[in-house]
């Protein structure tokens, strides 16, 4: 009995430690005349963050955003990736597109 006690003791002072997550973070891009607009992500846990869009002003208009979300989103569901939308812009995306309602994290 003093032995379990013991370890039991080590455990709570010494505790084995937790593997972490690893988190990737990264851009989808697409590019035109030299500029380029991208969806910023990060990856964990089975579970893709959709951070920031952005696109620039001489690219507005062309419907890049549009097109990086549906990029995203289709990769999450290749993939069996749950999302957290993080993006004003893929909230509105999604919410004009429930088809893709099911990807996000409740």
């Amino acid at each position: 009995m003093p032995s379990r006690l013991l370890r039991l003791a080590r455990e709570l002072i010494h505790p084995k430690p937790v593997p972490l997550q690893e988190v990737i973070s990264g851009r989808i891009e697409i590019e035109r005349d030299g500029k380029v607009a991208y969806l910023e992500y990060s990856l964990g846990g089975g579970v893709l963050e959709l951070i920031h869009t952005e696109v620039p002003k001489e690219l507005r208009g062309m419907g890049l955003a549009s097109a990086l979300a549906e990029r995203a989103l289709n990769w999450a569901r290749e993939t069996g990736y749950k999302v957290d939308v993080v993006c004003p812009f893929v909230r509105e995306y999604i919410s004009k597109h429930p088809e893709y309602e099911d990807l996000v994290m409740k």
